[in-house]
């Protein structure tokens, strides 16, 4: 059997010495990480506006419309395991530098488009349709960019810092969806709503563009890693993982992640429209509170993934689910009181960015560690990309049904609080010192 492989580099750098190489991979792996959940991000702040352009024919329902916006949204979602599955196998086999460049590109040429799409309007019934199409190229690549990313960052990571490079992909999540919730918030500011719902919800779109290529440049000059390099170099040692060895451990990440993925999509992308639905709050006070709520995020996200490489974990992993439980009904409650001040309601809504943040910071490395060199693209990306279909895509479509249907504005607490409690037991299957050993060959 193979020695354990090692990440970094050790041999006249020191050991966890942070070299070029390992910047270069850090900001490649950002960037498009940061462009994909930037336009996840767009298409959510403004899913009240789109709903009105793509799928709200003339005397339709508002609240319909938005139905069907989230229906779309939740599709992209759906097709994220397609993609990891198709992505992640290409990337185990031919390396994570090509898959990066394959997906950056298939992201960037999408979201330009739905920036070009004419509206119903216009273009009658095709209009949703070519919305809808769209984001299943999006949630395609959105698929293999997760597996990818996340494979290069902690195979590139220096010993003892895996936890904090890992953290660098949930840390340009919270930079994408505060980028796209400034431009909307500066577009709601400088441009009337009249000219917003007419031509200004398309700029956004159309800024993934240059963010696109420069992304592509930065992939292009990057090296392979270290971990695929090696593993390329030596024969097959071992049996491979069987199929349901590979699918129990796919299913036990997603598990670990649901309470992540349910309360970072209804405190970080739902937040907007949920507030002006059902607290009748205006646009640019809704984005307002999700700049809250994501700086709360981003801001515990590097600091959560040291505390992982320190502690374990499990242990912080399990500090954030319980917290959610524990403060999802106080702190919504709070954001409801039509008496509570604007400091105290920003208070809340970081609060409960933050909390979510102390999962997302040591959940990739966490996935990394689950999974052997030969299938860790597909392996990560699939639990992932499952969680994100189940508990993220559909956040907003069962909040807003539930809302509906119920007449309960406590819905989204409901919602977080639950998924993260199921979460737990799956958690605690964690070992307490996982962090401490070399990744899987």
């Amino acid at each position: 059997m193979a020695a354990p492989e090692q990440t970094g580099t050790e041999d006249g750098a020191g050991k966890g010495a942070v070299l070029p190489q390992h910047r270069r991979a850090l900001l490649a792996g950002s960037v498009g990480n940061f462009i994909e959940w930037y336009e996840f991000g767009v298409y959510g702040y403004f899913a009240t506006v789109i709903a009105a352009q793509f799928f709200t024919p003339e005397g339709g329902s508002g609240v319909e419309g938005l139905v069907k916006t989230y229906a779309a949204f939740a599709l992209a979602f759906f097709f994220r395991p397609v993609g990891a599955a198709l992505f992640g196998r290409f990337g185990d086999r031919y390396g994570r530098r090509p898959t990066l460049i394959l997906v950056v590109g298939l992201m960037t040429a999408a979201t330009t488009l739905i920036g070009l799409l004419p509206t119903y309007a216009t273009a009658g019934a095709a209009a949703p349709w070519l919305l809808t199409l769209l984001r299943v190229v999006q949630g395609l690549s959105a698929g293999g960019e997760f597996g990818g990313a996340v494979s290069l960052m902690t195979e590139f990571a220096p010993p003892g810092r895996r936890g904090l490079y890992g953290a660098w992909q949930s840390l340009t999540v919270a930079l994408g969806l505060l980028g796209g919730a400034g431009v909307a918030a500066v577009l709601a500011a400088v441009v009337s709503e009249a000219a917003l719902e007419s031509w200004a919800w398309r700029l956004p779109f159309l800024l993934t563009l240059p963010l696109g290529l420069a992304a592509l440049w930065l992939r292009l000059r990057l090296e392979e890693t270290p971990s695929y390099t090696r593993r390329q170099e030596v024969p097959e040692a071992g049996p491979k993982p069987g199929g349901r060895v590979l699918a129990a451990a796919i299913v036990l990440g997603a598990g670990r992640l649901m309470g992540w993925s349910a309360a970072g999509y209804t405190f970080l992308v739902v937040l907007p429209s949920y507030l002006q639905s059902t607290l009748d709050a205006s646009f640019q006070q809704a984005l307002l509170a999700t700049v809250f709520a994501n700086a709360g995020f981003a801001a515990a996200i590097l600091p959560a993934g040291l505390l992982s490489d320190r502690f374990g974990r499990r242990a912080v992993m399990l500090a954030g689910a319980g917290l959610v439980v524990v403060t999802a009904f106080p702190l919504l409650r709070l954001v409801q009181d039509p008496g509570a001040s604007t400091a105290a309601r920003g208070a809340a809504l970081a609060v409960a960015g933050a909390v979510v943040g102390l999962m997302a910071g040591p959940g990739p490395a966490m996935l990394a560690e689950m999974f052997p060199t030969r299938v860790r693209c597909t392996g990560l990306g699939l639990a992932y990309s499952l969680a994100n279909a189940v508990f993220s895509g559909c956040a907003g479509l069962v909040v807003t049904e539930l809302i509906n249907r119920t007449g309960s504005a406590d819905v989204p607490a409901y919602y977080a609080a639950a998924a993260c409690a199921v979460s737990v037991p799956a958690l605690l299957t964690l070992r307490r010192d996982d962090h401490r050993h070399p990744l899987r060959e």
